[in-house]
């Protein structure tokens, strides 16, 4: 067990340990040169002063979304006497359209900020303040698909620009999710003129040069090795061209290190930080999941866990679960949380979807089953992902405070 002297004393491993943070932006990025590029293209009109248009940035995670658009904001920050403002919202804390006005209104006018105002004065004081002298409001709004009232966010936004005379609003959402947009009412998607830019994921050589830029200020000289770091890029690689997770990875390999105080990264500490990102990853994901796909998720959990209306089919070694069932156990979790619950067709959807993420597997039905139905399996121990979906769908963080939830009979 370390004591308080060890903990001071300086690092055999780390020289920077903020360098290798997902969070910290580089000087330069590479292998994303052309997407900040386009980024810039697209907003070059607001930063003349033009009334703005719409970009929306897509991709996995870890593919450089929020990073490039933290790098332009920084660029924009730079620019002497310019009459664009931005605010950067994290839409996981800030989920509704009144928390997002707030934002907005604390970012530029904090004099305003927690005095209990409506969202129609809200909005008002921001029409007012774009308004005397002409201002580009750009909102980067990351992970945008989380905002509860999405429909009447983007509504709202979008119409500042036909209401005010002078000045404008500009939007740069940044999602994992693709499709999100299927679910905007017309009118939302109407108000859009926008541009889309979907960020490829990385490959392993692509992964390899990231983090040997990042080990080269973030971990003392000679710390890990070029096989290491090629082991882990193309560990990540694997994972979906994660640069997130690569980064967690050697970070988490430094810890180990250092803990068993070695002068360098072994291929046993690699492996080891390989696993535990691994698992972090898919709980990170969870938590990034849209409420609806949480509760297919939270369906297939409780009918996996305590059985269902049908016997579940085992092959001897893996358990399988109706399709149809999971359905109508969703339908009970959204009636539960007096929620509107999607169409079949949009279940059929969240579940393609979290069959993509690799939470769950699907497989026809074959013979000696009556009808054509899908059979699913859930690819994760179902206790750890449970005490995730609880606390995200329920703000529950242990097993006391379950008495309360819907429909888990």
């Amino acid at each position: 067990m370390s004591n308080l002297n060890d903990l001071l004393t300086e690092s055999k491993i780390f020289s920077n340990r903020e360098v290798l943070s997902p969070h910290y932006i580089p000087k330069k990025l590479v292998f994303r040169e052309k997407e900040i590029n386009d980024i810039e293209k697209a907003i070059a009109p607001s930063l003349k002063g033009e009334k703005g248009r719409n970009l929306f940035l897509y991709g996995k995670t870890g593919t450089g979304k929020t990073t490039c658009a933290k790098y332009v904001i920084n660029e924009i920050k730079d620019i002497p006497n310019s009459r664009t403002k931005i605010s950067y919202v994290n839409c996981r804390i800030y989920n509704s359209k009144y928390r997002v006005l707030n934002k907005l209104v604390s970012d530029h006018l904090p004099n305003y900020a927690k005095r209990g105002f409506g969202a129609v004065d809200l909005y008002e004081k921001l029409i007012n303040w774009i308004e005397e002298d002409g201002k580009i409001l750009m909102v980067v709004l990351d992970e945008l698909d989380m905002v509860k009232d999405l429909d009447d966010l983007i509504y709202t936004l979008t119409r500042i620009n036909s209401d005010i005379r002078s000045g404008g609003v500009s939007l740069i959402g940044v999602s994992n999710n693709i499709s999100f947009k299927e679910e905007l009412d017309p009118r939302s998607l109407s108000a859009l003129y926008e541009s889309e830019l979907v960020f490829p994921a990385y490959h392993a050589n692509e992964l390899y040069a990231i983090i040997k830029d990042r080990v080269k200020d973030g971990f003392k000289e000679n710390v890990i090795s070029d096989e290491i770091l090629h082991y882990i890029a193309a560990a990540s690689a694997k994972e979906g061209g994660d640069a997130r997770f690569s980064l967690n990875v050697i970070s988490e390999a430094g810890e180990f290190a250092e803990s068993n105080n070695q002068d360098s990264i072994t291929m046993a500490d690699a492996e080891k930080a390989i696993q535990k990102a691994g698992e972090d990853v898919v709980y990170d994901l969870i938590c990034t999941l849209p409420e609806d796909q949480k509760l297919v998720l939270y369906a297939i959990i409780l009918i996996a866990e305590s059985g269902g209306s049908y016997k579940k089919l085992s092959d001897g070694i893996d358990t399988y679960i109706f399709s149809g069932e999971i359905y109508n156990r969703y339908k009970s979790l959204a009636e539960g949380l007096h929620k509107v619950c999607k169409s079949e067709r949009w279940y059929r959807n969240y579940m393609l979807e979290i069959e993509t993420y690799g939470l769950i597997l699907s497989v026809e039905s074959g013979k000696g089953i009556r009808g054509h139905t899908k059979l699913i399996k859930l690819l994760y121990p179902s206790n750890k992902i449970k005490v995730v979906l609880e606390k995200e769908l329920f703000g529950i963080s242990n097993t006391k405070e379950k008495k309360d939830l819907p429909n888990e009979d």
